[in-house]
């Protein structure tokens, strides 16, 4: 069982965030073709990669997994390679790269840009909006599936004590990055509905792991004596491997015109309260700072509980997890959430 283990460095985090569930193994042995994903160099793309492959395999039915990405850390291409991934360096802003680029029936879309957004507009939009049209325009038509990534902050804020927004929400963007992102949608909207491709768009609010995540945020300021800003008081978290499952999985809802799918955390959780637990476990007194809103960034995500079953990864062993992680100085990403900005500026 995997919450009977403790992680004790990056190697085995990463098995584990790529472990395929059972249900996973039986869909993807199902689905015919191979797998592209597009934008693999990120946060969540490596482990994706990894669980395909990895599910493909138990599955007795191998298929060729293809990795795009700029692959700025050669390290990260390398593991991919060790995997049994094909690996391809490719600059998706660049519309000369696309013909060269492999088809496959199923195909994830993971490129995009969040982090700096507010400072290259412009890049935001590109990257949010260009690449998506170029990727929808190289791969589209009824033969093939699309998981798009999105996010949960295509949302309005909604009531603290709502449940979250779920997918009939009407879209409300706050900021230029958001907004982007809704741009992505709509355009591989665009193209499953005039070209069928069967696409389902994930609204994804937040996914965790060890190197980063609103847990990581919140034990690295909890550690160091920072003081917890409340402006953003309740949360979805999600164990990333548990996202990385329903992700999978979600290849079996697209549609066209697409599909959306939360994939979020199965409940609303304080802010306050996860730093308190955090701080007992790691022998910390919490400070706070900034009042609770009655409204924050939320996502309900009865669907894909529905749909593929609760997560299989408790809160209780994520907390723990990642308390021992930064307490022993274990690697992160630098890459904080910023799950707590209200004026959707990231």
């Amino acid at each position: 069982m995997l919450t009977d283990q403790r992680i004790e460095n990056e190697e085995q985090l990463e098995q584990v965030l790529s472990r395929p569930y059972p249900q996973t193994v039986e869909l993807l042995g199902s689905t015919e073709g191979d797998f592209l994903v597009l934008g693999a160099g990120g946060k969540m793309g490596p482990t994706l990669c990894r669980l395909l492959k990895n599910a493909c395999a138990a599955s007795g039915r191998e298929r060729r997994v293809y990795a795009v990405s700029r692959f700025s850390d050669p390290e990260a291409q390398n593991r991919l390679e060790s995997a049994g991934i094909q690996t391809i360096r490719a600059d998706l802003l660049d519309p000369s790269v696309y013909a060269a680029l492999p088809d496959a029936a199923n195909i994830f879309f993971l490129a995009g840009m969040k982090f700096g957004a507010s400072a290259r507009e412009e890049l935001t939009w590109a990257m949010n909006t260009y690449v998506p049209a170029l990727a929808a325009d190289r791969w589209s038509g009824p033969g093939l599936r699309l998981v798009v990534f999105s996010t949960g902050n295509v949302y309005p804020f909604v009531p603290v004590d709502s449940g979250g927004a779920d997918e009939d929400t009407i879209p409300a963007p706050l900021g230029e990055y958001a907004m982007s992102c809704l741009g992505r949608e709509r355009i591989f909207q665009h193209f499953s509905t005039v070209r069928g491709t069967r696409t389902v768009l994930i609204r994804l609010n937040y996914a965790n792991e060890l190197r980063y995540g609103v847990l990581v945020d919140l034990a690295q300021k909890v550690v160091t004596g920072q003081a917890i800003d409340l402006a953003m008081d309740h949360v979805n978290v999600i164990w990333q491997g548990d996202a990385n499952n329903y992700i999978a999985r979600s290849l079996s809802v697209a549609s066209s015109p697409a599909a959306v799918l939360n994939v979020a955390g199965a409940e609303t959780l304080e802010v306050r309260w996860l730093a308190e637990q955090i701080g007992r476990l790691a022998g910390k007194k919490v400070s706070f700072t900034g009042s609770p809103q009655p409204t924050a960034l939320l996502s309900d995500s009865s669907r894909c509980l529905d749909l593929f079953g609760p997560p299989a990864v408790p809160l209780d062993w994520m907390l723990s997890q990642v308390v021992d992680w930064v307490r022993g100085g274990g690697k992160t990403l630098k890459k904080p959430t910023k799950f707590q900005v209200r004026d959707g500026k990231f």
